[in-house]
């Protein structure tokens, strides 16, 4: 799968061919935007190449017409993945530096990711319930809260690493579905859980995130749930 930058030969074979063979390229881009690359032929028509160079992630359209002996209209669907820990803004509270301590080894080749989303998941659950000095952007003033907080979403990108699935996925199903005749069920937790992945440990906060919050040295500077931490 390429990345975003990405600068490839779209090539296109035809067949049958002559010298009265013609292949025009035209590329529609995720965002709806097309372009018209230079197509050529270095054999006579068989073989028909054009430089293009992804630009965005998502999918990406080429759509070859051949005129003359062969034609035809040929299209490629290419899905183009964004580049390594891009991902949009917001505040993230450990980096994959931390990740690799915490764990005392290597990070997961996603752990960009699994940090960006641990961060904003306790962000909403955890976070918005605690009190703590902050500067303009929102980061704990207080090296021992940030560090604290760092291990905590370190700790939650770690169970998620360990059960596989940080999305819920795992844990989401359907209850009773009839397609005409067929009837399909789901037993397993309830309805409304299953069909949210609610009841997947991927939606679960890791018990070590409380461990890190409750840390010896946040005494007087962080306050979680109206209580300060003792």
């Amino acid at each position: 799968m390429p990345d975003v930058g990405d600068v490839v030969t779209a090539k296109l074979l035809v067949s049958p061919f002559d010298v009265s063979t013609t292949a025009t390229l035209t590329v529609t881009a995720p965002d709806g935007t097309t372009s018209a690359p230079v197509a050529s032929t270095v054999d006579g028509g068989q073989t028909w190449t054009a430089p293009l160079t992804y630009t965005a992630a998502g999918i990406w359209l080429l759509h070859w017409t051949v005129t003359g002996t062969g034609a035809s209209v040929e299209n490629e669907q290419v899905a183009v993945a964004p580049t390594p820990d891009a991902g949009p803004a917001g505040r993230v509270y450990a980096t994959t530096t931390d990740l690799a301590n915490y764990l005392q080894a290597a990070p997961p080749l996603n752990a960009a990711l699994l940090l960006r989303d641990a961060s904003r998941m306790l962000e909403q659950r955890v976070l918005r319930f605690c009190h703590y000095d902050v500067d303009t952007t929102g980061v704990p003033t207080d090296p021992d809260v940030k560090t604290a907080i760092g291990r905590a979403v370190c700790a939650q990108a770690a169970w998620w690493d360990e059960v596989g699935d940080h999305t819920g996925a795992a844990g989401a199903g359907y209850g009773n579905v009839s397609i005409g005749s067929v009837s399909l069920g789901r037993t397993t937790g309830s309805a409304s859980s299953s069909a949210s992945g609610q009841d997947s440990a991927a939606r679960q906060i890791a018990p070590q995130v409380w461990d890190a919050l409750r840390a010896p040295q946040l005494h007087g500077k962080l306050v979680v749930g109206g209580v300060t931490v003792p």
